[in-house]
């Protein structure tokens, strides 16, 4: 019941040139539908891996067995307050989650998608503009997820290079980069919860300072904890996302060919993409021993539900390791099953279409740079280092 698997370290996860450690994940299908992994997460704790995606569906929506509070990022400064409403459990998660859902409408994101669009065009134009090659993660999926979160929350584009800095050594840094990182993030979430107390206006923050929730004010912990889950979750998923579809698609001429002669595609195709390409490693605690399919997992063990396992099911899609960008019945757990399934779900996949739509509109037919590998890597959330594109 114990395999040497790990979505960090096996082959496959560690950063490798021309990498595919989605392709890689897929080995776990052969083997059985749980198990025991001594070391499964950025800190070397070991987790039990579910492999089959209807497990993973039972496992997410059990949160009287499977809690999602793990205080991921307060843990980096020795804290425990929870992400909210991500971290939340029932019934409280339910609570936070109608107050916020609205924010995060379908309605909502068509309101920003002027601006979502209008930052896609100017970033892309500028890339044009200055040669025939650029590096995406750099140039394009990073400054281009920053800004869109900037906009949320009610921010100017000035200090995007700083944000874009903060947001590298969090995600990417190492041990000793992560918590400076983690405490200028709580220091600028909590400085603005204050200016904005002080000085109302409209924007998401003011919104979130004035909320009420069983009839009183937020406390500064639960501003924080919504503060800062707003801040790291729409920017390495998005920014990879982009990343590994546009790889995708320069390494795929016909399908790029397809969606620039049908841009009518592109959601579709974004959904294929969202599936074959899925970034993060869900993992919940166990509130108390349980019998999971022969497994005995413990109070307190940890269970990993990765998505990018889940989405390569061959016992749930017809042949999983194929991207057919016109795939129907897409029920796809890239953002997740249950009551935590992604609460910007919506803002994402309109980041994405617009992001594909925006760049094959703009750019010419484009394929990886002739002497570049783009750096692929596992971990909590898949993503690349570089993607040199070309288009000379």
């Amino acid at each position: 019941m114990v395999r040497d698997f790990s979505l960090f370290t096996s082959p496959g996860m560690l950063p490798t040139a021309n990498g595919d450690p989605h392709a890689a994940v897929a080995c776990v299908h052969a083997g059985p539908p749980i198990f025991y992994s001594t070391s499964n997460t950025r800190d070397g704790r070991g987790t039990w891996v579910i492999t089959r995606a209807s497990d993973q569906r039972r496992v997410l929506q059990d949160t009287e067995t499977f809690s999602s509070h793990r205080s991921i990022f307060a843990s980096v400064l020795g804290e425990s307050w929870p992400m909210i409403p991500l971290e939340l459990d029932p019934p409280f998660h339910g609570v936070f989650r109608s107050l916020l859902n609205p924010l995060l409408s379908p309605k909502r994101v068509m309101a920003l998608e002027p601006a979502v669009r209008e930052r896609a065009i100017k970033l892309i134009d500028r890339i044009a503009a200055s040669g025939t090659s650029c590096d995406i993660m750099k140039d394009f999926a990073v400054p281009f997820a920053v800004n869109i979160f900037l906009r949320f929350i009610g921010l100017s584009d000035n200090g995007l290079e700083t944000f874009v800095g903060w947001a590298r050594d969090l995600l990417h840094g190492d041990k000793e980069q992560r918590p400076p990182a983690a405490r200028t993030i709580v220091a600028f979430i909590d400085e603005l919860a204050t200016e904005r107390r002080k000085e109302p206006v409209d924007d998401f923050m003011t919104f979130i300072v004035k909320a009420k929730v069983e009839g009183r004010l937020l406390s500064d912990e639960e501003v924080r904890g919504i503060g800062v889950l707003v801040f790291v979750a729409g920017l390495d998923t998005v920014s990879a996302a982009i990343c590994f579809d546009l790889a995708h698609l320069a390494r795929n001429p016909k399908d790029q060919e397809l969606l620039r002669s049908e841009p009518d595609r592109i959601a579709v195709a974004a959904e294929e993409l969202l599936r074959a390409y899925s970034t993060i490693q869900m993992i919940r605690v166990a509130t108390k021993d349980v019998d999971f399919k022969g497994a005995p997992i413990r109070k307190g063990d940890y269970v990993s539900c990765a998505t990018m396992i889940a989405n390569r099911d061959p016992a749930e899609f017809e042949c999983p390791n194929e991207i057919d960008l016109a795939r129907e019945d897409n029920r796809h757990a890239a953002f997740g099953y249950g009551p935590h399934r992604c609460l910007g779900s919506h803002l994402a996949r309109r980041e994405i279409v617009i992001g594909l739509e925006e760049w094959l509109a703009r750019i010419p037919a484009f394929r990886i740079k002739t002497g570049t590998e783009p750096i692929t890597f596992g971990g909590h959330v898949f993503g690349i280092e570089n993607l040199i594109l070309d288009w000379s």
